[in-house]
């Protein structure tokens, strides 16, 4: 059965349908395909709602609670699949070693995170009846979005909402952060297949299409941002591709460049200068002439002139991802340490705890791992005000930028060479543009490769340099906006939402289940 009607009248006891067969598999698979394209850098928001709108029409509304898990997860292996195909770019920088691990990664991250799926269609079922169901469904799916973010050390990549960065809609994330957009997407794509008639059915889609449209003219109002400062920052871009990054002579080659590219002159000089994501081929403490020679770069601009780049760091057998604040006397005075790693990309999980502090800093030499940081803290950057550092992949955790005094501005390093050029470093920038509207803050980005950037408070690209491109980029330090609700709440309005909508579901069960008695 496809439809949303029933095979069977009420009162009928034949059992519900419980298998789904590999076509129906397959076909839930394309649709989570499609709903893909609306992530960055296609963009196809439109896509993904009709994607949507399908998933939720051809759910069968009397079907066993197994039958709707398992087309959910066949829809999100498709969604993660075409989303998260960036995964396999870090086996092939060096393909004769790890290019066989590709197709394993992939599938078993795509075919994981749509576990996540599994669960919000089983659930819905579950705890509804009828076209109740599709209510469920769409807060079960948010839920299950925001757990996502939590659960394993967390990893909210690819959310439904996210195909909106970049439409006046993102900036409803300022009020509900990231899942307040994917209850906008899930719940517009949702609510025609609720109709019951012909014409239930097209006021449902006029509603829709004035929910989205309405929620369009408002965002698009949004566009007033604070005037920048009078500081000039400059984002230095070396483009060395992961691949030769760190091969014989290279190293060097790309640090000249770094500081050709510091002590190219400008008119304003700026107040700071941002490498990205461990941008030096030394460890802090063993500098040699390294940092001696960036200051003096940073020095052409005058004595006021500071620069902030990304370093592996080593402290008593520990390694850090870390940024570190170069004055022009070659002097550090200020560190941060990376404090949420990739698991089994920068750490190994569970690796302190099983083998103690000393094996584990081994451990991670052996590993090429590090050890994570504190935890989120501001760097005092003097008349530039308090600045966020997140290293590369911490800006994908909303909840990283509310664990501190609120800053005047967030600092974002990476090096996005890792994952190619094609779909990771654009959905990497999309969520750095979404954290900007989330907390009402501008975000200056520098990233090895591309793509730096600085974007306002509203998530507007003020400036930035593409991906694959060589340069600096100077701009004025773009102003913050009030603390925004979210910056408040946090996530906390949308887990409202949701209840109510668990609870009115649970509360109409039990009516029909009274009322068949």
């Amino acid at each position: 059965m496809t439809g949303n009607r029933p095979n069977h009248a009420p009162g009928d006891t034949r059992k519900h349908p419980q298998r789904v067969g590999s076509a129906v598999m397959f076909g839930h698979g394309v649709l989570g395909v499609l709903m893909a394209t609306g992530q960055a850098p296609l963009g196809w928001w439109w896509a993904t709602l009709a994607a949507l709108v399908v998933m939720f029409h051809i759910l069968p509304l009397d079907a066993a609670p197994r039958n709707w898990g398992w087309r959910a997860w066949a829809t999100g292996t498709g969604y993660f699949a075409a989303s998260l195909f960036w995964i396999i770019e870090p086996f092939f920088i060096e393909p004769e070693r790890h290019g066989w691990m590709a197709p394993f990664a992939l599938v078993l991250m795509a075919g994981g995170m749509a576990l996540f799926w599994a669960i919000a269609g089983w659930g819905a079922a579950r705890m509804a009846q009828g076209r109740g169901r599709l209510v469920a469904l769409v807060a079960a799916l948010v839920a299950l979005e925001l757990l996502r973010g939590r659960v394993f050390t967390g990893f909210p990549w690819a959310m439904l909402g996210h195909v909106l960065v970049g439409t006046p809609l993102m900036q409803l994330a300022a009020w509900g952060g990231a899942g307040a957009l994917s209850l906008l997407v899930a719940g517009a794509a949702g609510l025609p297949a609720l109709a019951q008639t012909g014409a239930q059915r097209g006021a449902a889609v006029l509603g829709s299409v004035a929910l989205v449209a309405g929620l369009w003219v408002w965002g698009t109002g949004r566009t007033d941002v604070p005037a920048p400062r009078d500081h000039i920052i400059r984002l230095a871009q070396p483009n060395a591709p992961q691949a030769e990054k760190w091969q014989g002579d290279n190293p060097q080659r790309f640090f000249n460049r770094l500081l050709d590219q510091t002590a190219a002159p400008a008119d304003p000089a700026p107040a700071l200068i941002v490498w990205p994501e461990t941008a030096v081929p030394f460890f802090l403490e063993y500098a040699g002439d390294g940092l001696a020679m960036m200051a003096q770069a940073a020095h052409a601009h005058g004595p006021d002139t500071v620069l902030a780049f990304g370093v592996q760091r080593y402290d008593a057998g520990r390694y850090f991802n870390s940024l570190a604040v170069l004055d022009i006397t070659a002097r550090v005075t200020q560190t941060y340490d990376k404090h949420h790693l990739v698991p089994f990309g920068e750490y190994v999980p569970l690796s302190e705890f099983l083998l103690g502090s000393g094996m584990a800093g081994f451990a991670a030499q052996v590993l090429q791992g590090y050890s994570a940081g504190p935890g989120p803290a501001l760097l005092d950057m003097g008349p530039l005000g308090h600045a966020l550092p997140l290293i590369c992949y911490e800006s994908i955790f909303p909840r990283h930028l509310r664990g501190t005094g609120r800053p005047d501005w967030v600092l974002q390093i990476t090096n996005d060479a890792w994952f190619g050029e094609m779909t990771g470093p654009f959905q990497h920038l999309a969520q750095a543009r979404l954290r900007a509207v989330e907390q009402g803050l501008p975000v200056l980005r520098a990233a090895n490769t591309g793509v730096s950037a600085v974007i306002d408070a509203r998530g507007g690209m003020v400036a930035q340099l593409g991906l694959g491109e060589t340069g600096f980029l100077d701009a004025p330090l773009p102003g913050a906006l009030p603390p925004t609700a979210y910056a408040r709440l946090g996530d906390a309005p949308v887990w409202g939402v949701v209840l109510v909508l668990f609870g009115a579901m649970v509360a109409r069960r039990r009516r029909q289940n009274v009322i068949n008695r």
